[in-house]
Parts: C-alpha cells; sequence; structure tokens
C-alpha cells in the first residue's frame, strides 16, 4: 500500500510540476524578450598581442586527451621548446595580468620569466591527467608501470606522447625540447628521463619530489608530515582543486592537538573518501609501496642521456631531500660524461625563480636567486636549445656557501672547493654540561635528560602555527631559518654548545647524527638540530645578535631504528644508537660564532606526535596510548653522541 502510494503522489507531483512549467512559458512568451547582449561564443582579439596563444588536447597513447597551453611568441622561428607539466591547472599558469605581453602571460610559479622571454622559447604548460582540463584519472605521483601501476601508461610515457605531438605540430620550433619545474612539476621533469623522447633535449627538475617517505612531502624517517594533510585533501579531492580544507582553530598547533592523531583528524575532515589518503595510512613503513616509486632510486638504474641540472635549496622547507638523492644516485655513473649538472643555493623551495637577497632574518648580500637565472639557467638553455649552441661555462656543481656569501664552481659534489677538497667526516660530541667538543668525553655525567611530554609537544616554530601557504601574511617559506632560541630555553630541550670559534670552520655535504639515547617508552622520536649561534653583537646587523640560525635539521622516527620497512618496539631503559642524515649543507661557522646542537623528542604540528608507546600503526593511536616518557641523550666513553661533521679544510 504504501509503494502505490507513494508510486501515485510522486506521479501527481510530476503532472503538476510539467503543468506549472507549461503554464510559465505560454506566459513568458507573451512578453517581449530583451536580447542578450553576451556574444554566444566569444573570439578575444589578438591585435597588438607579441605571442599568438594556442590551445591544444593532446592526445596519448591510451586515447585520453591532455589540456595544453601553447604560448609562441611572434616572429618566432626554429626556436625552442619548454614544456612544464603540472597539477596545478595549465590555465592558471599562462594567464596573469590581462596584456597583450607574453611577459604578463605567465605566472610566476616555477617560471623564470624573464629568462623565457629573453630567451625567445616557446612556452608549454600542460595539466597531467586528471586534473584541471585533461582527461583521465589523477594518482598523487603517479608511478611508473609496473607493480603498482598496471596501466600502459605513466608520467614518462605522457610526456613522450606529448614532445612527439609538439614537434611535429608547432611548425615555429626546431624540434628540441626542454622540460623544466619546480616541485610536484619538478617530479614531472624527472619522470622523461626515464625511456626519454629523443627530441628532449635538456631536463631542469627543482626542488623536485623524489621520495615522499624518506625526506620530502609526505614523511621524513617515518614521521609523517601532518601540516601536508590539507594539500592532500584540497590536490585529491576533485579534479580542479574546489574542495577547500575548513580549519577549525587560527593556531594549527590547537587544531592538530584537539584532533589527537592524523587518522582521527583525516576522518573527521572526510579524508576516508580519498584514494592517496588511504594509501598514506595504510603504509607508515618504508615498505615497497615507497621505496618502489622512489625517484632516485628509479634513475640509479637508468642510463642517464639527456643533460640534466638538478636545482636544490639549502632551507627547503618542503622537498630538502630529493634533488641531493637525485645527484647522489646518479653522479657515480656520469663521471665524465658531462650530463650530470646541480645548482645549490640559499633558499627556501623554489625561491630560485624569485627576488632572493635575503631569507628572513638572513642577507646575501646579492640577489642570489638572479644570478642563478643569468648566469646559469639562461646559458644552459640555450646551450641545449639553440640551434647555433652558444658556448656555456656552467660548472658541473654551482653551489652558494652560507656565512660567506660566496658561490663556488666545483667539479663535483661534495667537493668543498675548487680543486676538490673531499670534506673529512669529523666528529663534534655531545659533552657533559651540556657542552659540545671535537675531543670525545672522557669524564663527568654520563647522560642529560629530559621529559617528552605528548601533551605538551615542542612547537616547530613561535606559536601562532600558521598553515602551509604561500600568501603574503603567512611565513612558512621561511620557518627553516627561524630563531631557535625559542626552544633552545625549553626543559624537553637540550641544547649543546661550543666555545666562540676563532677560525673559520666550513662544512660542505651532509652531517651525521649518532644519538646514544633511550628513553622510559617503547618508541620516540629524534629531533636533532645543527645550528649557527652569532655572537652577542653583529656590526651592521644589531638584530641578528645571539641569533641562533638552524643550518640542517630533521627527525628520526626510533621505531625504525633496525628497519625502516619493519618497525619494532624500543627496548625501554636501553642505551641505543640512532643514526641518520640531516639535509645537505655548504656553510662556514665563522670566528666568533659558536655551534650548538639541540635534541627534543617532538616537532609539533608540522609531524605527528609519538605516543610513545609502541602501536602497530601511529595514524590510529588512541588518546590512552599518548604517554610521557623520558629521554636520557648518552654523552660518556662507550656511549658518546656526536654529529658528524663534513669538515673542509679552508683554502688561504
Amino acid at each position: 500500500m504504501t509503494v502505490r502510494w507513494n508510486l501515485f503522489a510522486a506521479l501527481l507531483l510530476s503532472v503538476i510540476s510539467l503543468t506549472s512549467w507549461t503554464a510559465q512559458a505560454q506566459s513568458a512568451s507573451l512578453y517581449p524578450q530583451y536580447p542578450s547582449e553576451t556574444p554566444s561564443v566569444f573570439h578575444a582579439p589578438t591585435y597588438g598581442m607579441d605571442y599568438e596563444r594556442r590551445e591544444a588536447m593532446i592526445p596519448m597513447r591510451d586515447g585520453v586527451k591532455l589540456h595544453t597551453v601553447i604560448l609562441v611568441p611572434k616572429g618566432a622561428r626554429h626556436e625552442g621548446i619548454l614544456l612544464t607539466r603540472t597539477p596545478y591547472s595549465a590555465t592558471v599558469l599562462t594567464t596573469n595580468t590581462p596584456s597583450v605581453h607574453l611577459g604578463t602571460s605567465l605566472w610566476g610559479y616555477d617560471n623564470a620569466t624573464e629568462t623565457i622571454i629573453r630567451g625567445g622559447y616557446i612556452r608549454v604548460v600542460q595539466d597531467i591527467r586528471g586534473k584541471y582540463g585533461s582527461e583521465g584519472d589523477y594518482v598523487m605521483n603517479r608511478p611508473l608501470h609496473g607493480p603498482l601501476n598496471p596501466t600502459p601508461v605513466d608520467e614518462s610515457t605522457d610526456t613522450y606522447d606529448t614532445i612527439d605531438w609538439l614537434v611535429k605540430n608547432i611548425p615555429e620550433s626546431n624540434g628540441k625540447v626542454g622540460i623544466l619545474g619546480i616541485s610536484y612539476d619538478g617530479f614531472l621533469s624527472l619522470m622523461p628521463l626515464v625511456h626519454p623522447h629523443p627530441a628532449l633535449k635538456v631536463a631542469v627538475p627543482m626542488n623536485p619530489m623524489v621520495d615522499g617517505w624518506r625526506g620530502d612531502d609526505w614523511f621524513h624517517n617515518g614521521a609523517f608530515r601532518q601540516q601536508n594533510m590539507p594539500y592532500i585533501y584540497e590536490q585529491t579531492a576533485t579534479r580542479s582543486n574546489t574542495a577547500h580544507w575548513l580549519s577549525s582553530n587560527f593556531d594549527d598547533y590547537d587544531m592538530y592537538m584537539k584532533a589527537g592523531s592524523a587518522g582521527e583528524l583525516g576522518k573527521q575532515r572526510g579524508m576516508d573518501q580519498i584514494g592517496f589518503w588511504k594509501k598514506v595510512t595504510a603504509h607508515p613503513a618504508y615498505d615497497s609501496f615507497w621505496s618502489d616509486q622512489a625517484v632516485d632510486r628509479i634513475l640509479a638504474k637508468e642510463p642517464l642521456t639527456v643533460p640534466t641540472m638538478l636545482v636544490a635549496s639549502l632551507w627547503d622547507q618542503e622537498d630538502i631531500y630529493g634533488a641531493m638523492a637525485v645527484y647522489k644516485a646518479l653522479e657515480p655513473s656520469d663521471k665524465n660524461k658531462g650530463k650530470l649538472f646541480l645548482v645549490l643555493g640559499p633558499w627556501h623551495h623554489g625561491q630560485e625563480i624569485e627576488e632572493a637577497d635575503s631569507l628572513g632574518a638572513i642577507k646575501f648580500h646579492s640577489d642570489t636567486g638572479l644570478y642563478f637565472r643569468e648566469k646559469v639557467l639562461a646559458p644552459f638553455l640555450a646551450h641545449y636549445l639553440k640551434d647555433d649552441a652558444p658556448a656555456m661555462h656552467v660548472a658541473p656543481v654551482t653551489a652558494f656557501v652560507t656565512g660567506t656569501d660566496t658561490w663556488e664552481r666545483l667539479k663535483v659534489w661534495p667537493s668543498g672547493c675548487e680543486q676538490d677538497c673531499t670534506p673529512k667526516p669529523t666528529p663534534l660530541y655531545l659533552q657533559p654540561d651540556l657542552k659540545l667538543s671535537f675531543a670525545p668525553p672522557t669524564t663527568g655525567q654520563a647522560f642529560d635528560e629530559y621529559v617528552s611530554d605528548p601533551a605538551k609537544p615542542v612547537p616547530f616554530r613561535a606559536r601562532p602555527n600558521q598553515p602551509v601557504g604561500y600568501t603574503s601574511n603567512l611565513s612558512w617559506v621561511r620557518w627553516l631559518v627561524d630563531d631557535q632560541r625559542e626552544f633552545s630555553g625549553r626543559p624537553d630541550v637540550l641544547a649543546f654548545t661550543t666555545a666562540p670559534l676563532t677560525a673559520p670552520l666550513k662544512i660542505s655535504g651532509e652531517p651525521i647524527a649518532n644519538l646514544v639515547a633511550s628513553t622510559t617508552g617503547t618508541d620516540a622520536d629524534w629531533v636533532v638540530k645543527l645550528i649557527d649561534v652569532y655572537p652577542d653583537e653583529v656590526a651592521g646587523q644589531p638584530e641578528m645578535g645571539g641569533y641562533q640560525l638552524a643550518v640542517s635539521m630533521d627527525i628520526f622516527r626510533g621505531r625504525y631504528r633496525d628497519s625502516l620497512s619493519a618497525p619494532k618496539a624500543i627496548a625501554p631503559n636501553e642505551p641505543l644508537l640512532y643514526k641518520f642524515a640531516l639535509p645537505t649543507v655548504n656553510h662556514v661557522f665563522l670566528p666568533g660564532h659558536r655551534i650548538m646542537v639541540q635534541v627534543q623528542s617532538s616537532w609539533f604540528p608540522l609531524y605527528d606526535r609519538n605516543p610513545q608507546t609502541f602501536v602497530p600503526n601511529i595514524f590510529f593511536a588512541k588518546p590512552a596510548d599518548y604517554q610521557k616518557a623520558t629521554e636520557r641523550i648518552y654523552h660518556a666513553p662507550g656511549h658518546a653522541s656526536f654529529v658528524e661533521l663534513p669538515v673542509v679544510t679552508m683554502e688561504k
């Protein structure tokens, strides 16, 4: 009876609605219509433009078509093509201030605008599959065809098919293509190095995403970078990034604390609908899901046939691991072949395409970004993309030295000087009384300790902790150069310091933390910071007096001490060695400065809290799992903690 009544009611409602609509239509036809002033199709004017904008849907080998914007300078003949593939909207990246001039059509993100304009290149920007104007399905950092990707297509094949179409369908080109991009677009500039198209003549991956577990966007040595949850949400929830993360607190510290665990916050925000989030939470360890798609591992198996310039930032707040990992993987096989180049600059993530005479409070006394673009990037691109192949005098390694604010031209990295000075691993030992020394400890108290309380985690920067972002009112880009004095006085942070230096000390390469530590819990995080402490008075910059500048710092999740892929509980109260690399440095500690090493066990809310009791998956830790623990850092004979510094003998 109920079903019949529902059907009758639905039919009656339909008849009433149809009758009402018919009556409205008949009524409207009785009145004159005002003609629309908007044309059904509007053709944009081209008068006075110094470039031509074309759009194409380029077919891939599986039939999917990718939206592509092509900007051709007027009068271009036999010009090279500069390609950027992106998940961030080709339309947005090629539409800036309305103007008839090409320069104003290039939005800033990953566009070295003056290099492109002055070089006369044909600019191509493409939406990757599944994003914005392109067809197909989106997969975050789509893996290569194989166990993780059963389909016949990936970012390597899509780039190959795109280049093949471009050189056949842009008559103004000379058939030579270069690819460049920053961050995700940097990852997309690395993938075509796998089975590259013959027309691909040069690649410039800048600050690329390479290994999301070891040290780029998603984890650092097993600790989850939970402040990137909004990025995962907005990037994968919709094709055009129209679903926006809803923040509940002005201070991210409060939002993440209130949620408890990253898994619980994801559940509250509906992230269980998102495929990539499910993968992240299902793979907290460095299993084959992560290791099989690590780009440095993939490229180590491939012969490097395309000249490639890797660009890394010393204070990259997002992808500090990737470029250096790829260089380390490729350099051994490239010896004397001249295909591999490295640029190491004093920048935040992507700052090389901006004005870069400073970062936060740190001044470099020259525009280092302009130097890179004019003296390194421009001649590099011209040499490989111009028909006349102008001479290039770019060094295999171009590295900025922080502290002395100078550029070096090196044959290989790490070198430390133009004469191939190999850095000497030199232990800097933690000592009793919170001292640091190059001499090993001999006597005194065996350890220092602190209580790590998950209810009061150490902030990664002074509060309020603002979200990840690049708008003018957010300072995310400079957090790696924050003054660390905010934390050195906390009772749950140990700060070991040398006496003032009497001579300059240069380090080039990766510092290695060798921490002998114990915990009363069954899991723990270890954060180690290598810091340059400025003198109390700094001539010309009084505001820098006593500044604690982080030169290199990172986190390690203790459960992975024995195996990155097989976590296990830590034996309580047992001194154990935790050894892990800190990010690359090229720095001089000047006379009068001191060296500091800070040690702590939380870095919140950038990284999720360790419960400090072993649970199978920290994403889903329960409130009762979070417990205080006493952490001991040892500095005694046989149990000496130290940071191994890559010390370089300074040239006279």
